[in-house]
C-alpha cells in the first residue's frame, strides 16, 4: 500500500544559542528528529533531511513524512511449549496471562505457532501493531532531539505560568510543527506548537512570520523575517561578502582564512552584512599575530592580509545589521578595537625593555609540576638533552642550541603571552630578535613547540629541531616518569600529541637518531644538577614510553593506508631509526607481492615456534654434521644469497634485500620436508636449531616476516 506523504517543518525558537556550539546543536535536533521519524516507519525510503540553525533557532525540515505509520507485523516470542501447554494440548494459566498482556484471550491459542528455539520448541504468536500516527511519533522524535541535544549545561528558567519550570540550554520562546500546511499538535519545553516564528529582532519586515506550509520555511524568514536560516547558506554568503569587501579594498588583500572564526561568526549574525573597517597604520609596528589574535579572539573580525601574506590595517565585520548609511557601524568597531590594539602596542614596547635572558632566572617561581619542580628545572633538563642530542648530530650547533633550550619558555613571562598564551615561541622569537640574537636561536625558540597540531610544519633548522625534540621528550619522559599516562580519551598533558610530533620529527627529518636513545638522553637528564631532589623516576618508564610511541607511530601508518599486516612485521621488530620505517614498509609489501612470499612467511612464523618450544640450545653450524642432502642444500644456499642480502641491508636496500632472501624458498620447503628438526642425537638437534636459528635472523632483517602468515 502506498502511504500519502507530506513534507514536515519543525522549529524550534529560543533565545541566543552558545556560538561555537550552534552548528554542532543544529545538526544533532535536526539529525535525531529524522532518525526517530525513521525508526517509526513514519518516513519514504527517499526521504531527505535538511537541518536549519541561526543564533535563534533549531530547526529541519523532512520531505516525504506519512500522517500514519504502515502497520506492522510482529512475531512474538511467548514461551515453551512445555510450559505453555498441558498435556492436553489446553493453554496454561502461565500461558493465558502472557496473552492477556498482549492484548489477546484464549481464542488467540488455536492460531499460536511453534518453531524450533534451542533444544527446545516454543510458541509464538502472530500479531500487527498499529502503526504510529505522526502527532505521537513526532511528539516523542521532538522530546527525543531536545533530551539528546549535545549540552554540557542546561539553564532552569520559568514558565509563563509562573510555576512550573524546565531545563534547556536557552529559554524556548517558540514551536513550530508543519506536516505540509497543517499544525501537528505536540509539546515541548512547556510550549504548544504553531505555524509561525519570528524574524531578525530589528529588521524583520513582519513579526510573527506566519508560514503556509512546511516548505516555505527558508523563504518566509528570509523574506519577511530578514533571516537566512539554513547555517550553510548564511556561511556561504559570508565568504562571499567578504571575498567581495576585499576586492573592493583592492591591491590583492584578502581576508585571512580561519574556518572556525568563519563557523563562529556565522553562528553570531541572522543575516549577515560584511563591512570594511580600519585602525592607525602605526599599530603595525606590533607583530601582526598579536593585532590578528586580538581581533580574531576579543572581536570575531576577519584581518586583511596582502598578496604577500602581510598583515594591513584595514579589517572585515560582518555585522548582524544593514543601516542605509553604514558609518556609525564602522565608527562603533573601529573605536572598539582601537584600546585592543593599544593593549597589545603597550605590551610589546614594555616586554622589549627587558631582555630575554635576564627573564630565566623569573621562572624559577613558575611550577611546572608539583612533583617534577620549576620551569627553570624543567628548561635545565631540556638543555641537558638539546646539548646531548646536538653533539650526536651536529657538535657545532651545540652552543646555539643550549642557547635556544635556556631562553625557549622565557617568554612566558612577558605581559603579552600572559594575555595571549597562544603567542607562547611566536613572541619569544620576536623578543630574542629584538635583543639582537641569531636567526637560528630566535627561530628556534618559536620552532621548539612544532608541529604543535596535525599537518603544523617542522622545524625550519636543525637548532630548531633539536630544541623541539628534547622539550617533547623531557614532557614524555617527565610525565610518564611519575605515572601521568594517558586514560581513555583524557590526555590533559597533550602527551599523544607530544609523542606524534618526536615521530614525525625523527621520520619527516630523517635523524640518525634511535627511540632508544632519545629516551636514555632525556632519563640521563634527571642526573644534572638542575633535577637533583625532585622526583625518582619509574623504573618501568623507559619501556612504558617506547611502547607508547610505538602504538601511536603503529596509528599514524594504518591512517596513511598500510594494512595492519604490514605494520606489525616492521613494528614488531622495534626499529630504532624511524626514518627508515616507510622503506621497511615498501620493502614489505614489495615481498608479500612475490610468488614465495607466503611459503616464507608460513615457514619463519614455524621456524619461530620450533625455536620458542626448544629447551635445547643451538649450536654453530658444521657443514660435517649435516647428514641430509636437504640441510646441506639450505646451509650452502644461505651460504650464497645471505652475504648478498646482508649487504643490501646495510646500504639499506630493504626491498633488495627481501627479494633476494626470497631465493631461499625451495631449499626452505626441502628442509621441512625431508629433515627431522628434533633428531634424537641431541648434537645433530642442536646444530640443525643453530640453522634454523640463523636463517630466522636472516630472514627477519627488515621486518617479522611471521607476521605475514594466514
Amino acid at each position: 500500500m502506498t502511504m500519502t506523504t507530506q513534507n514536515l517543518l519543525v522549529e524550534l525558537f529560543v533565545e541566543e544559542l552558545p556560538p561555537k556550539a550552534l552548528k554542532k546543536l543544529g545538526d544533532a535536533f535536526a539529525g535525531v528528529l529524522f532518525e526517530q521519524l525513521k525508526a517509526q516507519g513514519l518516513t519514504a525510503a527517499d526521504s531527505v533531511l535538511t537541518a536549519f540553525a541561526s543564533p535563534r533557532r533549531l530547526a529541519a525540515h523532512v520531505t516525504a513524512v506519512a500522517a500514519d505509520a504502515a502497520d506492522k507485523a510482529v512475531s512474538q516470542k511467548l514461551m515453551p511449549v512445555a510450559v505453555g501447554l498441558d498435556a492436553s494440548g489446553n493453554a496454561t494459566p502461565a500461558l493465558l496471562k502472557k496473552l492477556q498482556a498482549l492484548g489477546a484471550d484464549a481464542s488467540a491459542v488455536a492460531g499460536l505457532k511453534r518453531a524450533p528455539d534451542g533444544k527446545a520448541e516454543v510458541l509464538f504468536y502472530d500479531s500487527t501493531v498499529k502503526g504510529a500516527t505522526l502527532v505521537e511519533g513526532l511528539q516523542k522524535a521532538v522530546l527525543e532531539a531536545i533530551a539528546k541535544l549535545p549540552i554540557d549545561k542546561r539553564m532552569t528558567y520559568q514558565l509563563a505560568d509562573g510555576w512550573s519550570d524546565v531545563k534547556f540550554v536557552r529559554p524556548a520562546h517558540g514551536l513550530v510543527a508543519l506536516h505540509g500546511s497543517s499544525v501537528v499538535a505536540i509539546e515541548a519545553l512547556g510550549l504548544k506548537a504553531g505555524n509561525s516564528t519570528h524574524g531578525h529582532r530589528f529588521e524583520a519586515s513582519v513579526d510573527p512570520v506566519v508560514l503556509k506550509d512546511a516548505d516555505s520555511y527558508a523563504a518566509a524568514l528570509q523574506k519577511d523575517g530578514a533571516v537566512i536560516a539554513s547555517f550553510a547558506a548564511r556561511k556561504a554568503e559570508i565568504v562571499k561578502q567578504l571575498a567581495a569587501a576585499a576586492a573592493k579594498v583592492g591591491g590583492g588583500v584578502k581576508a585571512i582564512d580561519d574556518d572556525a572564526l568563519l563557523d563562529e561568526v556565522t553562528a553570531l549574525v541572522e543575516r549577515p552584512n560584511v563591512l570594511v573597517c580600519e585602525f592607525e597604520k602605526e599599530f603595525l609596528g606590533v607583530p601582526q599575530e598579536c593585532l590578528i589574535l586580538t581581533m580574531k579572539a576579543n572581536q570575531k573580525y576577519f584581518p586583511l592580509l596582502d598578496a604577500s601574506g602581510k598583515l594591513t590595517n584595514k579589517f572585515l565585520v560582518v555585522s548582524n545589521i544593514s543601516p542605509t548609511d553604514a558609518s556609525a557601524v564602522i565608527g562603533g568597531n573601529e573605536r572598539v578595537v582601537r584600546p585592543r590594539l593599544a593593549d597589545a602596542k603597550f605590551f610589546f614596547d614594555q616586554d622589549r625593555k627587558k631582555a630575554l635572558e635576564s627573564r630565566v632566572e623569573s621562572l624559577g617561581k613558575v611550577v611546572y609540576h608539583n612533583k617534577l619542580g620549576t620551569q627553570l628545572q624543567r628548561i635545565g633538563r631540556v638543555r641537558w638533552v638539546a646539548a646531548t642530542l646536538a653533539g650526536r648530530l651536529n657538535p657545532a650547533i651545540v652552543p646555539l642550541v643550549v642557547q635556544a633550550a635556556t631562553l625557549s619558555k622565557a617568554d612566558l613571562t612577558t605581559d603579552m603571552v600572559g594575555e595571549f598564551p597562544e603567542l607562547q615561541g611566536v613572541m619569544g622569537r620576536y623578543y630574542a630578535l629584538s635583543d639582537s640574537l641569531s636567526a637560528d636561536v630566535a627561530d628556534a625558540i618559536e620552532d621548539h613547540y612544532k608541529p604543535r597540531f596535525s599537518g603544523d610544519s617542522l622545524p625550519r633548522h636543525l637548532v630548531g629541531t633539536v630544541v623541539a625534540l628534547a622539550d617533547k621528550m623531557v614532557t614524555l619522559v617527565d610525565m610518564f616518569g611519575i605515572g601521568q599516562l594517558p586514560t581513555g580519551d583524557k590526555d590533559p598533558y597533550a602527551l599523544r600529541r607530544q609523542a606524534l610530533g618526536v615521530i614525525r620529527i625523527l621520520v619527516e627529518r630523517d635523524l640518525p637518531i634511535g627511540v632508544r636513545e632519545l629516551i636514555s638522553a632525556a632519563e640521563a637528564a634527571w642526573l644534572s644538577a638542575e633535577a637533583q631532589n625532585v622526583h625518582s623516576l619509574l623504573a618501568t618508564m623507559p619501556e612504558q614510553l617506547a611502547d607508547f610511541i610505538y602504538d601511536r607511530l603503529a596509528g599514524s601508518l594504518r591512517e596513511q593506508g598500510y594494512s595492519a599486516q604490514e605494520v606489525d612485521a616492521v613494528l614488531a621488530l622495534r626499529p630504532q631509526r624511524l626514518g627508515d620505517v616507510t622503506k621497511r614498509l615498501a620493502a614489505v609489501r614489495t615481498f608479500a607481492a612475490l610468488p614465495e612470499a607466503a611459503a616464507l612467511a608460513a615457514a619463519n612464523k614455524r621456524i619461530g615456534n620450533i625455536l620458542k618450544k626448544s629447551s635445547d640450545k643451538p649450536s654453530q653450524v658444521d657443514l660435517h654434521l649435516l647428514p641430509e642432502a636437504a640441510e646441506l642444500a639450505l646451509y650452502q644456499a644461505m651460504q650464497t644469497l645471505q652475504p648478498k642480502a646482508d649487504k643490501q641491508f646495510e646500504e639499506g636496500n630493504y626491498t633488495g634485500s627481501l627479494q633476494t632472501l626470497a631465493g631461499l624458498r625451495l631449499p626452505v620447503d626441502a628442509f621441512f620436508e625431508g629433515v627431522m628438526v628434533n633428531a634424537e642425537d641431541a648434537t645433530l638437534r642442536a646444530k640443525r636449531l643453530g640453522l634454523l636459528t640463523a636463517l630466522h635472523q636472516a630472514m627477519n632483517r627488515v621486518a617479522d616476516l611471521s607476521k605475514l602468515a594466514a
